[in-house]
């Protein structure tokens, strides 16, 4: 298993680099276990991918996003920028406009601590392993030791993806919310924290602690890899996403089927609900969820909707 299927979840679930702010209950701890980002380089100018959904009454623009940018990223322009004027209301995976909200679903979730250790959990080489990839990243293995073993992969990956220039603050829904808190736009959200970050903690033991291994000996490949998949999505090339995220999964059906199956069949009964109701909305959600034969728009397709691209 490729460490694509940690660029598909980074791509797919918002909670990622969002549950910076609760690793170790507080944003000063967070602050020493991410390294210093590497600095900026020349400006880019993208032209992501959108569509659109309508009928007499009611426009639902469909964006694919990346929740963590380098901040030499330019998107919010253009055709994008248009169809979010035109906007009354965003709709994204999740509200992460409150920190503090977050960090409570983060602590809830991610903490075991009354059950064995990590290290029990992994098993000797696996723990021998995690130790030397965490102190090539700067983070220390003890701080993680009453961590659920899914959490580690997202933490490790931040921390290499932000020594890289990723920023989670230059990501698309952090920019998009800090647009419409000025514009006074309505934010909806299509799933809570706590059932976003559930996908991850309820799936078997066994199956994080086996992502948590694919993290481990892909984690070189992490940033280039994103690198990639970012230069995809500012192409606005679907088709060559889906090529790098989504098929990563075909080799683990079960992350397939609640990562992405499931959350796009609710999301397309959410748009179908929702254009019987007038009014223009700008629908942001992971750009791995809008590529490829399991993606939005196809699930749209069997209840007669159509998701039309708008040329950039």
């Amino acid at each position: 298993m490729k460490n694509k299927l940690l660029l598909t979840a980074l791509t797919g679930a918002t909670l990622l680099l969002s549950s910076f702010g609760a690793i170790g209950g507080n944003r000063a701890l967070a602050a020493e276990l991410i390294p210093a980002p590497a600095p900026a380089v020349a400006t880019v100018n993208a032209d992501p991918a959108l569509w659109v959904i309508k009928d007499d009454d009611t426009t639902i623009y469909l964006f694919g996003t990346v929740h963590v940018l380098k901040d030499n990223i330019k998107w919010f322009d253009g055709g994008v920028k248009a169809a979010y004027d035109a906007s009354q209301e965003v709709v994204f995976e999740i509200d992460t406009s409150d920190p503090q909200a977050m960090q409570s679903v983060v602590m809830k979730l991610a903490i075991d601590p009354d059950g064995p250790t990590l290290t029990q959990k992994l098993g000797p080489d696996l723990a021998a392993s995690l130790d030397k990839a965490l102190k090539d990243v700067g983070v220390p293995m003890a701080a993680f030791e009453k961590f659920e073993p899914w959490i580690v992969p997202v933490i490790m990956t931040g921390a290499v993806l932000v020594k890289a220039g990723y920023k989670p603050d230059s990501g698309v829904e952090t920019q998009l919310t800090a647009a419409l808190k000025k514009d006074g736009k309505t934010l909806g959200a299509l799933e809570t924290a706590e059932e976003q970050m559930g996908f991850f903690d309820n799936l078997p033991e066994a199956v994080q602690i086996a992502f948590l291994k694919s993290t481990i000996a892909d984690l070189p490949k992490t940033g280039p890899g994103l690198d990639e998949m970012v230069a995809e999505w500012a192409k606005g090339n679907p088709e060559a996403l889906d090529a790098l995220l989504n098929k990563a999964l075909t080799t683990t059906p079960e992350l397939e089927k609640v990562l992405i199956n499931d959350r796009n069949v609710r999301w397309a009964d959410w748009i179908e609900k929702r254009m019987a109701k007038p009014g223009t909305v700008f629908m942001a959600v992971g750009a791995g969820h809008l590529a490829g034969k399991n993606s939005v728009q196809e699930k749209l397709k069997a209840k007669k909707l159509a998701a039309t691209r708008i040329p950039s």
